[in-house]
């Protein structure tokens, strides 16, 4: 094999691939990026048996043929060369040699033939969403992903289209998040649950444009065609969370506030909140205004709002942690909180429409007297 291609175009597409390669494994070969290089084109994948990622760049191609080279070892060594171009040439002992200006270093590689196949995703449903749509609802369900759970399904997010409209939903035992979206699909409904490491993958790669995204689905795998880049994922099994049965119908009180000004005055009230001093804030809502404070050994602190209040006073407490990435991913100037109780979930809507839904446990509050 022997190729030339530029530097920086080979050196970038590689720190993207490189992230699907595994890192801790007894299989050397999938540590590596598999390197094509066929008609006068490049095509670099990285696969960890869970989730891949390839992509093809043009390349002079002198000598047709493929090799494995370590992910780490070969990103960094193009991340750091001098030229404009790179050669990079391999021998039938599978040493590759890397040349770049006046730079030139030896790789040992592994045969391709050692290298796993990807998962064929063919016949799958098709589903096209625009990648800014996507990465907009990725990022507003991904913070409420379970990273510990007895369910491994609860470790990605739920994705269910049907009649033109898609929606994820992510849940992690004390939150929920949900991101609706009209789109262009008009298929049977569908419903899986893609890991969340696969969609911070999606996140990375994706546009801010309006550029479609390519979504296959089969039975165990999915893939994502999008900016470029081909993300091959398996899928999770399991019975995810009924998230429709977790949100109440009934509502008592129902406060509509600034958004930002709430985020602000949370962040002040949790100053003295930290992760080995961990309290609640409290929060009280009547006259008009929400009065926020907290209490740990480090002092207190409060503060008060003022908010659109209709229906019963209420007192709830919260993680100002979870209260704060839930109202960060909020697009409106202005939310409405729907609260039935102390201890009924916090329910955070927009002020018109239905495009998210974001559900926070309340902590139960010390009686005080």
């Amino acid at each position: 094999m022997k190729f030339t291609c530029n530097t920086n175009e080979l050196s970038f597409i590689c720190q993207n691939v490189q992230r699907a390669a595994s890192t801790k494994t007894a299989i050397p070969s999938i540590e590596g990026i598999l390197i094509v290089a066929e008609n006068n084109s490049l095509t670099l994948t990285g696969y960890d048996l869970e989730m891949g990622i390839t992509t093809t760049i043009a390349a002079r191609v002198e000598e047709p043929g493929e090799l494995v080279l370590n992910a780490h070892m070969f990103s960094e060594t193009l991340r750091k060369l001098p030229g404009d171009t790179v050669e990079i040439f391999s021998d039938e002992k599978k040493i590759a040699t890397i040349s770049s200006g006046e730079f030139q270093s030896n790789l040992i590689g592994i045969s391709a033939e050692d290298y796993p196949d990807l998962p064929s995703v063919s016949g799958g449903y098709p589903v096209t969403v625009h990648q800014n749509v996507l990465k907009d609802m990725i990022r507003k369900t991904i913070f409420s992903v379970a990273v510990k759970d007895s369910k491994i399904v609860h470790t990605g997010i739920k994705f269910e289209a049907d009649n033109h409209h898609l929606r994820l939903i992510a849940v992690d035992g004390v939150r929920l998040a949900i991101r609706n979206e009209s789109i262009d699909y008009d298929g049977e409904p569908l419903s899986f649950v893609v890991p969340a490491k696969t969609l911070s993958e999606v996140v990375k790669l994706a546009g801010d444009d309006d550029a479609d995204v390519s979504i296959g689905v089969g039975k165990r795998h999915i893939v994502f065609d999008l900016n470029g880049y081909r993300i091959i994922s398996r899928l999770l099994d399991g019975e995810f969370l009924n998230y429709k049965a977790a949100i109440p119908s009934a509502v008592k009180t129902t406060v509509k506030v600034d958004t930002r000004r709430l985020i602000e005055s949370i962040d002040r009230t949790s100053l003295i909140i930290t992760d080995k001093i961990k309290s609640p804030v409290k929060c009280v809502i009547s006259d008009g205004m929400i009065k926020m404070s907290s209490i740990t050994s480090l002092g207190t602190a409060n503060d008060r709002i003022p908010a659109a209040i209709e229906g019963d006073e209420c007192t709830v407490g919260f993680n100002n942690k979870y209260m704060l990435e839930a109202l960060k991913a909020c697009d409106d100037d202005e939310v409405r909180i729907l609260l039935n109780g102390p201890l009924a979930p916090i329910l955070i809507v927009p002020n018109a429409g239905d495009n998210y839904i974001f559900l926070i446990l309340p902590v139960r509050l010390k009686n005080e007297d």
